[in-house]
């Protein structure tokens, strides 16, 4: 268990180096120039050229990504350009929204996704299947901001059940978490769906019917828990996208997370909170990956860590 975790600890730390790398890199080729959002339109030559000095733009990337991480490896995000305030700061400003809109979003795919592909797999190849399976494609092709409108327009604004956007109350979350339940629930229906059809075709479970076992205790006792296995890795992938941010939705449901800060930054160019919120969702990629690792063990005794 400890080499595990050690081995998982220092392949996390490559992987982030190199997204640091990559996406410092990328910002740094960039055609858009942060000096030029900071300084206005109407700024002298001489004003862009003070203000790169003082930033440390002038410098070669070298320079720069070293010096960023030398402040990343002491715990220093940086400061926003614009905003003047620690990177750190702003991101956990806007960590609780996010962490709670994250939480209602998996539960509200899992519901869904886990509800249909198990429907579809215990009756598969009738029409309930073919409808559902149907239905899961629908959902992973819809843009979010349909979905999010359609929503909005229906549960908001004809029948009055919800606000209109805003952060604070559990009405407030019931929308945007659903929009994300519902956009997200194909493809645990469909993952679901095939994970339990190998199931059900297994040896144990054959041996569970022959026992005499009721259908939903074979279903529940004995196929859902291996089917489930590769859900658990789903979800630490979808922990890091959402805490990421899901743009669309937070920009239509006015909700205060990180995504919404992402892409104020990104209109803005102002790198240093980019490079934070990228930072933290490649960490929360990896805290997701880990905890699924760690949790797969108590569901199916027979895989063990080493």
């Amino acid at each position: 268990m400890a080499n595990h975790l050690l081995r998982r600890i220092f392949q996390s730390a490559l992987i982030l180096l190199g997204v640091s790398f990559i996406t410092f890199f990328l910002l740094f080729v960039l055609p858009a120039d942060p000096v030029r959002q900071i300084a206005g339109r109407s700024a002298t030559p001489q004003t862009v050229a003070n203000i790169r000095e003082q930033l440390g733009l002038d410098q070669p990337f070298v320079v720069q990504y070293g010096r960023y991480l030398i402040g990343l490896f002491q715990g220093d995000l940086g400061r926003s350009y614009l905003q003047k305030t620690d990177v750190s700061t702003l991101i956990a400003a806007r960590l609780p929204a996010s962490l709670l809109l994250m939480g209602a979003g998996i539960i509200c795919e899992l519901v869904i996704g886990l509800a249909m592909g198990l429907v579809a797999a215990l009756w598969r190849g009738r029409v309930i299947d073919k409808t559902l399976m149907m239905t899961s494609f629908v959902t992973v092709s819809a843009p979010q901001f349909v979905v999010s409108l359609l929503l909005l327009y229906f549960f908001a604004v004809k029948l009055g059940w919800f606000p209109i956007g805003g952060y604070g109350t559990f009405s407030h979350l019931v929308l945007p978490a659903l929009t994300l339940g519902i956009l997200g629930s194909g493809w645990y229906a469909r993952m679901m769906r095939s994970s339990m059809i190998e199931v059900m075709r297994a040896d144990y479970v054959r041996t569970a019917r022959a026992k005499g076992l009721s259908r939903a205790r074979v279903v529940l006792r004995h196929a859902v828990p291996n089917a489930i296995l590769p859900i658990i890795a789903m979800i630490g992938i979808d922990i890091g996208i959402f805490m990421g941010g899901i743009v669309v939705v937070e920009g239509v449901f006015g909700w205060p997370g990180i995504g919404q800060l992402a892409w104020q930054a990104i209109q803005r160019v102002d790198i240093p909170i980019i490079m934070g919120v990228t930072l933290v969702s490649a960490c929360a990629i990896i805290l997701g990956n880990l905890l699924a690792d760690f949790i797969t063990p108590f569901i199916d005794p027979r895989i063990r860590i080493r």
